[in-house]
């Protein structure tokens, strides 16, 4: 079994900068004939507040002549409480009318495919509970199957046992209840985005992919971090385990958001540092 995952497509009709590697990412999708497509969030520009780009993003995913599956990001229904856009029922409500349910749970023969919204995990809404706990019976109910969870943010940055990283990570405590879960229930792969890096590790026996993005790399607006600055897409081989091939598709272009940050996400509207233009 094939699956394809793409993030950090950053779609929009009214800021079109990234939409042009939609073409090239959507031959190479029709290249690899995958039997699933997930898309790890930021599907949007401002999906959080704008409408348009939610309907407009996903009729592109709907050229696809295979299944799509996805999960929120950031940019789709708000970030951290504090931010200049908090997760929050409203944009909970517009990407669920608009894009479907903002987490999935899905078989494919001895595989349990799950899909989080990341952007709950210590937001202190009450959903998030909720969510924990689905994930606790969707892991307990597996039935012997092996597990891959896909997500927007990744569980951390350089290190499991580092401190809050703030916009990127999650926090050390829920960072480390999540842990426990996967070490306990046979996850095979936490694949996620965000980050406009790609990088593949291990953590207690639970691999780790950070997709890179179709959208854009960052250059000095942000501190280096792991793996590499490309744009492109994954392929998850399941079989008996799980490999993961991150690809450079050809034809795409490698945005670098430093020479656009102010015309896509400026700077002079928000109060939060300038990290979380991303």
């Amino acid at each position: 079994m094939k699956i394809v995952q793409i993030s950090d497509t950053h779609f929009s009709p009214s800021k079109p900068h990234f939409n042009g590697n939609w073409e090239p990412i959507r031959r190479w999708i029709e290249e690899v004939k995958p039997d699933l497509v997930v898309h790890t969030g930021d599907l949007t520009i401002d999906g959080a507040d704008q409408e348009d780009d939610i309907v407009f993003s996903m009729a592109l995913l709907g050229e696809l002549d295979v299944p799509v599956l996805v999960v929120p990001g950031n940019h789709d229904v708000g970030h951290m409480p504090g931010s200049h856009q908090p997760v929050n029922d409203a944009r909970l409500e517009r990407w669920r009318r608009l894009a479907g349910p903002d987490r999935f749970a899905k078989d494919i023969g001895n595989w349990r495919m799950i899909g989080l919204n990341s952007l709950l995990i210590g937001s202190g809404h009450m959903e998030e509970q909720a969510q924990f706990d689905w994930l606790v019976q969707t892991l307990e109910g597996r039935d012997g199957r092996r597990v891959v969870i896909f997500a927007h943010k990744p569980l951390f940055v350089d290190d499991p046992a580092e401190g809050d990283t703030g916009y990127w990570g999650a926090r050390p405590a829920e960072r480390q209840r999540l842990l426990d879960l996967l070490a306990a229930h046979d996850v095979a792969l936490y694949a996620s985005g965000h980050l406009h890096w790609t990088w593949q590790g291990e953590v207690d026996g639970t691999k780790l992919v950070w997709a890179p993005p179709t959208s854009f790399i960052i250059d000095k607006l942000e501190r280096d971090m792991p793996g590499e600055r490309l744009v492109g897409g994954v392929i998850h081989h399941l079989g008996d385990d799980v490999t993961s091939e991150i690809v450079a598709a050809a034809g795409m272009i490698a945005h670098v958001l430093d020479e656009v940050i102010d015309e896509v996400y400026p700077r002079n509207i928000s109060a939060v540092p300038v990290e979380a233009a991303e």
